[in-house]
């Protein structure tokens, strides 16, 4: 690979209200060597691509997202005796190959929607690991991923069984955590709360599940290994006892007290001593502004995602008004969130928060690179970090809502 300068970039400023116009200096490994005012410098020895004064801008990151589905809704309820047997097949190596090929293809979907970097929080037999690794190989050729495979729920708790590993002790769950370092994964991530999508009655997506004590060992046990803790949590009962046991972000929310904002922004038990709370409008949003006739789900699962929408708002309204370190991510492959529209999630969490597109833009870029511990490689264009950039005009134009 030879060295490359792109010039007349139209490049993205955090600090400033204008696109400047730039070069980017890339070396032969692929890392950016410079950022050039206008088209300055010697650029002898340097492949010329000229930008045509394209938007550009870091590659988005997806910070909550799973790849195992397509987003697509489907009103089908199946039997649990055809499902069990759906999931034996799964776990073949036919099955196993199916799905690696289906997440790869999403994985591809993101990345041709300027997502560059995907936090994965729960896939089928460690799969996504196994993609890692192999996009890692062909460098440059797919989004980077951050794995966990499956998620740490009780006994029927949310995604269990198929989903997540069973714990109902602190013992179990450090055992749990043991197995997921095994498999080589970046993060856990665990179910503190019931979710929407298997819930059967309302209320029962917030309703706790995993105890503090268990929640406490987890993290103890994953902090050990210098990994972080992503919780699944839709109540607020379920965000004091994940924050008060030590887990470093909270997915999705729920409403704060002076406790819960106490604890984000100085909690001595998550590994860096703050934690961080990330949103997913995008999967909840359908169930507030959509008719139940347009949705065509049963009662529960719909009244199930209005609650967790009306909560997950205030709690992000709170962490704007308290600055508490928030992010962004959209819980593709959950109902009505396909992989090709990201930038609805910016559009949908500008819109309920008041926030401007540039915000939303810092957010999704180096915002969402802090909280996940990867800044030193992307969520800015800046020297020695990866050139993840793309053409940001169409996307730009439609979370300004034009």
């Amino acid at each position: 690979m030879a060295k490359t300068a792109w010039i007349n970039c139209r490049l993205f400023h955090e600090k400033l209200d204008e696109w400047l116009i730039s070069t980017i200096l890339v070396n032969e490994k692929g890392r950016i060597i410079d950022v050039l005012s206008e088209n300055s410098g010697d650029l002898s020895g340097y492949t010329i691509k000229d930008a045509r004064q394209a938007y550009v801008i870091p590659g988005l990151i997806n910070a909550h997202a799973h790849l195992f589905a397509s987003g697509a809704p489907s009103t089908k309820k199946y039997p649990i005796p055809l499902i069990n047997s759906a999931y034996r097949l799964l776990n073949t190596s036919l099955g196993l190959a199916i799905l690696r090929k289906i997440m790869k293809k999403h994985a591809l979907i993101e990345l041709q929607s300027g997502v560059t970097t995907i936090r994965s929080v729960g896939e089928f037999f460690y799969q996504d690991v196994r993609l890692r690794d192999r996009f890692t190989e062909e460098a440059n050729s797919w989004p980077d991923l951050l794995t966990s495979g499956f998620f740490l729920s009780t006994t029927g708790g949310h995604g269990a069984p198929y989903l997540a590993l069973e714990t109902d002790s602190p013992w179990e769950g450090r055992k749990n955590v043991r197995k997921n370092v095994r498999q080589g994964v970046d993060w856990i991530k665990i179910c503190v709360t019931g979710g929407v999508t298997d819930a059967r009655r309302i209320g029962e997506a917030g309703a706790l599940q995993l105890t503090e004590p268990e929640i406490a060992a987890i993290c103890d046990e994953a902090h050990k290994n210098k990994m972080m803790v992503a919780a699944h949590v839709q109540s607020t009962e379920g965000v004091r006892i994940a924050l008060k046991a030590g887990v470093d972000t909270i997915e999705h929310g729920a409403p704060m007290d002076d406790e819960i904002i106490a604890l984000f922004k100085n909690n001595p038990q998550a590994l860096r001593g703050y934690s961080a709370l990330m949103p997913t409008f995008q999967a909840a949003a359908p169930f507030a502004v959509l008719d139940k006739e347009t949705l065509g789900l049963n009662p529960v699962t719909v009244e199930n995602g209005r609650l967790v929408y009306e909560g997950m708002l205030e709690g992000l309204q709170q962490a704007i008004a308290h600055h508490i370190t928030w992010g962004v991510g959209n819980d593709a492959s959950m109902t009505f969130v396909p992989h090709y529209d990201f930038w609805r999630e910016l559009a949908i969490t500008a819109a309920a928060a008041g926030l401007a597109p540039k915000e939303m833009i810092q957010r999704a870029t180096t915002g969402n690179a802090a909280i996940l511990g990867i800044d030193h490689e992307v969520g800015t264009i800046a020297a020695d970090k990866k050139p993840t950039s793309f053409c940001w005009k169409k996307i730009r134009m439609r979370i300004c809502g034009h």
